[in-house]
């Protein structure tokens, strides 16, 4: 088995939304865990959009300032309109915003059909996360538009990641492994990440693909970004 000293991890929580921890407490527990960077998502909508970000972004700094980690600054557009998704992940990004996760249509929650295409047709739009019964429509516009697929640890939301890890796969679609953590027990480990690629029915290259080379594309894009 394949195994990564170094832990990404794009989409996690706060009690800025419905996590158990503060912003610095969260990035403080993965960078003690070995995280090498780590995204705050927080669930907003257009009420919440412009304080979350605000809140967000200056513990960010602090923590990368201080700590050997890279604390990214986002939010997670969860159970919006799909015909706001756009609208809402430029503003987003105008206000701060270093990455835009959309609520994909988890089999497990009560999301608006059309959110998925929604999210891989806007150029504001990073990842796609647990996007549950993906259409071949959804993973070719997520190659195409370089947004990436969600693997995800998250209980219930995890039920699907066969289907979206072999979709994703055949149409060549960016994917990414994350927590979805809303408590420090939800954070990655090595052994974590490895087993739930591999009941995914992840290949050896895949995992490789997924667990190191995509995630520094995904930072890279960051910090290129004005």
């Amino acid at each position: 088995m394949l195994i990564y000293s170094v832990i990404y991890d794009f989409h996690t929580h706060t009690f800025n939304s419905d996590g158990a921890l503060s912003v610095l407490e969260l990035i403080r527990r993965a960078a003690v865990r070995g995280y090498a960077a780590i995204a705050v998502t927080d669930h907003v909508g257009p009420g919440s959009l412009e304080r979350v970000i605000k809140e967000v972004s200056r513990d960010c700094e602090m923590a990368s300032s201080h700590w050997n980690i890279a604390a990214v600054q986002g939010v997670e557009l969860t159970h919006v309109p799909h015909q706001a998704i756009d609208g809402l992940a430029k503003r987003a990004k105008e206000l701060g915003a270093r990455l835009v996760v959309v609520h994909g249509e988890s089999p497990v929650e009560p999301v608006e059909e059309g959110t998925n295409l929604a999210a891989v047709r806007s150029k504001y739009v990073d990842i796609l996360a647990h996007p549950g019964h993906m259409t071949s429509e959804v993973a070719e516009l997520a190659e195409k538009n370089g947004i990436f697929i969600e693997i995800t640890t998250r209980r219930g939301h995890c039920v699907t990641n066969a289907h979206v890890a072999e979709l994703a796969g055949k149409k060549g679609a960016l994917m990414l492994l994350n927590s979805d953590s809303h408590d420090e027990d939800d954070l990655l480990t090595e052994a974590l990440a490895n087993e739930t690629l591999r009941q995914a029915g992840v290949s050896s290259r895949e995992i490789e693909q997924i667990l190191e080379h995509n995630p520094v594309k995904l930072l890279q894009r960051i910090r290129r970004q004005p």
